[in-house]
């Protein structure tokens, strides 16, 4: 394991996600441990991979608030934070992200940068694209009223699927 997914894993799991790591062939395994249904997905950019057939893509406002699982792609992660970017993008990565109660991140370990300078880097090369994106760190989770609540503003649980590069 390489020292940069050794600090992702141990900053992302801080935060309070799962992290997984999996080779291509072994991916459709992992998923499907982590698929709770009714689940939505974005179409997965990378190699040999893609989403299990539970998984509605360009679902309906209601699918979306019904998901107990959401299934996107990760930009790119930045391992001394374990934060994971997902870009907004007309699939709708970032809805999938934030609606559903668990949301499940796929990351290519070959999308990860050490820190957040260089974190905001990628951001402002995707900006100048003209798209957007939000770093998400662990679980949504708030203390405005008092007590800290989970799942107020996104998922309650957060995984990561780290793949392998080969």
């Amino acid at each position: 394991m390489t020292g940069l997914v050794q600090q992702f894993d141990s900053e992302a799991t801080d935060a309070g996600c799962e992290v997984r790591r999996a080779a291509v062939e072994d991916f459709a395994e992992e998923i499907a441990d982590l698929l709770e249904p009714p689940a939505v997905g974005a179409p997965l950019p990378f190699d040999g991979v893609s989403l299990p057939e539970r998984a509605t893509t360009d679902p309906t406002p209601a699918e979306l608030e019904s998901a107990e699982t959401g299934i996107t792609p990760a930009r790119f992660a930045v391992a001394d934070y374990g934060s994971v970017a997902i870009e907004s993008t007309p699939a709708g990565d970032e809805q999938v992200s934030l609606w559903p109660g668990h949301h499940v991140a796929v990351l290519a370990e070959s999308d990860l940068v050490a820190d957040m300078p260089a974190g905001i880097e990628r951001v402002g090369e995707i900006a100048r694209a003209g798209g957007d994106v939000v770093l998400a760190t662990g679980p949504s989770a708030t203390a405005d009223m008092g007590e800290l609540v989970l799942g107020a503003h996104g998922p309650r649980s957060v995984s990561v699927v780290l793949l392998e590069d080969r």
